[in-house]
């Protein structure tokens, strides 16, 4: 009988080391997988602009971020109120095309280990602009107030036009909520703008466009107007 009661405590220590060891083992962590994806970030500083600062920041993928600091904005004669100064801070995704514009720029650019600003006298002030690329296919940054470098002037134009659709955005959710009558000069503006290639990305604030569009109580020419720039997001032409 002991030799019996032996072999059973025996047995039983053994599966329990086992069970024991196997615990150990299945709790040393595994490390992260990580993937790096480049990124380059355009960054706006200028005093007194209704949104004074505001950087934006784009994966390869498409996927980004908008985030500035827009100023108060007063009371209007038509919508009787304001704003208050607020912290923007969202999400975005941009179309193929579009990125892939940027990070050819980018990368024509050494990755912006370039010399940007003009070396010219007496430049109006435009804002301070900064490019960065992060990825580990390197890394670099430059500043500038305005540049003769075609490359860098492109760069800019298109962050500075994904920018005026997202601002415009801000506007027209305002203006619907509070002030309905207003909407048809600022989408006549905006049309404008678009038109002109000022306003990019549109897809960026499809939400807000079929907002106006669906909504009966606003007139129809306004509602046209902003189906009408679905169509473009849905194209991906502007």
């Amino acid at each position: 009988m002991r030799a019996i009661a032996r072999m059973v405590l025996g047995t039983a220590l053994s599966l329990c080391f086992s069970f024991v060891a196997t615990a150990q083992t299945s709790e040393v962590p595994t490390p992260p997988v990580t993937t790096s994806s480049p990124e380059v970030s355009f960054k706006f500083d200028r005093v007194g602009l209704p949104v004074p600062q505001f950087t934006l920041r784009i994966h390869e993928n498409g996927v980004g971020t908008y985030q500035a600091d827009q100023a108060e904005i007063p009371a209007t004669p038509t919508a009787m109120r304001g704003q208050a100064a607020q912290h923007v801070d969202r999400p975005i995704n941009l179309t193929s095309g579009t990125v892939a514009k940027i990070f050819k720029d980018a990368r024509e650019l050494n990755r912006f280990n370039v010399e940007c600003a003009s070396k010219a006298k007496n430049i109006a002030d435009t804002g301070t602009k900064t490019l960065t690329y992060a990825g580990s296919d390197g890394s670099g940054s430059c500043v500038y107030n305005y540049s003769e470098n075609k490359t860098v002037q492109s760069l800019t134009d298109i962050f500075l036009g994904i920018v005026s659709t997202l601002d415009e955005g801000r506007k027209l959710e305002f203006l619907h909520r509070y002030d309905r009558l207003g909407l048809d000069a600022e989408i006549n503006s905006f049309a404008d703008e678009v038109k002109e290639g000022h306003a990019i990305e549109l897809g960026t604030i499809s939400p807000t466009l079929a907002a106006v569009a669906d909504d009966t109580a606003v007139i129809q020419r306004v509602r046209l107007k902003a189906a009408k720039m679905l169509e473009l997001a849905a194209e991906g032409s502007h």
